[in-house]
């Protein structure tokens, strides 16, 4: 019997691959014999840059670069056991969670960290990118990656405009003459779910803009802001980033790497499932384990463990799922996608118990799931 693990994080308690362990152990004590193959997963947000690492083989690299408000920190990208492919994820430079709640400043928030990990990775000599875009603390329509990669941006007088997102209402013209020259060998694959347009009521800033510190009253502002550069680039370039699809990711980073890296857009299980092999270890596989924090209805929008599922699906795996809690009124959804539905959370145990021993109830309930398995004739 050969059994693929899967899951992704589940979210403030273990990681992908410490859950990952955790269930290899549970099937283990099942029956030592079982072969079981660890390929953690993401979605393209936090998490992925570990989960590509780990599934691969790869290894880290660390940078000292600028944090959103400008203070150096160390970040790591990763490279794929290919040797090849970097990834980098905008989180490790550019992430909210680098701010305390009192320290989330929309207008001072900026890309430059992430812009600095993609030289520190073309001076390596890495031309293939995986860029994770989930996470971001900025609003700055990834102007300052951009000035990290040599984009110059001009007042109408001539004169480079301060940093800032207000700065961007004086933004007269942008010079893509110093751009860095290494990039026209690079492709960029941006893995991300969001959709959103850079601008409007769907945009970067009225939709995520309050999390990153946007205040109500000041949505319209920032989106004037960003509406400003859109504008430029439309004259410029002629690209139209104000209502493109995805552009308004990260607080626009996804408009900047369409716009000036030729970036393309793919769904981050995608990605992940791609490039960890998922399909290649399923062929012979009999279930495959996957599992989040919480599951729900937005689990079968995008979310990792779906991915899994239909990968299963079309390779004629059983797919389960064990996430830490799972509404009870999502459950009959779920099993249109997954053989097994389960959570730590149940009539015997808290949300409080799970997450505070959430790797032993993930080894019990793998445990227990195997066995159910094996006893149905399922070898």
């Amino acid at each position: 019997m050969k059994v693929i693990i899967s899951p992704d994080s589940y979210k403030g308690t273990l990681s992908a691959f410490d859950v990952a362990n955790a269930m290899q152990r549970g099937i283990l004590d099942v029956d030592p014999s079982i072969e079981t193959v660890i390929l953690p997963v993401a979605d393209g947000g936090e998490g992925t840059l570990a989960s590509l690492i780990a599934s691969t083989g790869g290894r880290y690299i660390s940078e000292n670069v600028l944090d959103p408000l400008g203070r150096t920190i160390e970040a790591k990208f990763g490279v794929l056991g290919d040797e090849e492919t970097c990834v980098i994820e905008m989180a490790q430079a550019s992430g909210i969670t680098l701010l305390q709640d009192s320290e989330k400043n929309p207008e001072r928030a900026s890309t430059y960290g992430t812009g600095q990990l993609i030289v520190a990775a073309l001076d390596k000599g890495f031309r293939k990118f995986i860029i994770g875009i989930g996470g971001s603390a900025t609003n700055d329509a990834g102007v300052g990656l951009l000035k990290a990669l040599g984009l110059q941006f001009y007042k109408e007088d001539g004169t480079a405009i301060a940093n800032g997102v207000s700065a961007l209402l004086d933004l007269a013209s942008i010079d893509s003459s110093q751009l860095d020259a290494r990039l026209a060998e690079a492709t960029f694959t941006i893995a991300c779910d969001v959709d959103n347009p850079l601008i409007g009521e769907r945009g970067a800033t009225a939709i995520f803009g309050p999390q990153k510190g946007v205040k109500e009253h000041e949505i319209a502002y920032f989106d004037q802001c960003l509406k400003q550069f859109a504008d430029i680039v439309e004259q410029q370039f002629h690209i139209r980033l104000h209502d493109y699809k995805g552009a308004g990711a990260a607080g626009g980073v996804g408009g900047a790497l369409i716009a000036f890296l030729n970036g393309t857009f793919h769904a981050g299980i995608d990605i992940v499932i791609e490039a960890v092999q998922l399909k290649q270890h399923l062929k012979d596989a009999q279930i495959v384990l996957t599992g989040e924090g919480k599951s729900d209805r937005q689990t079968l929008h995008g979310k990792a463990p779906l991915g899994v599922a239909l990968a299963a699906k079309s390779s004629n795996v059983k797919a389960v799922l064990l996430s830490g809690s799972i509404d009870k009124e999502d459950k009959p959804v779920l099993l249109n996608y997954f053989a097994v539905v389960e959570s730590l959370v149940d009539e015997s145990t808290t949300v409080l118990q799970a997450m505070q021993e959430p790797y032993r109830l993930i080894r019990l309930k793998t445990k227990k799931i195997i066995e159910n398995t094996v006893n149905m004739g399922d070898e």
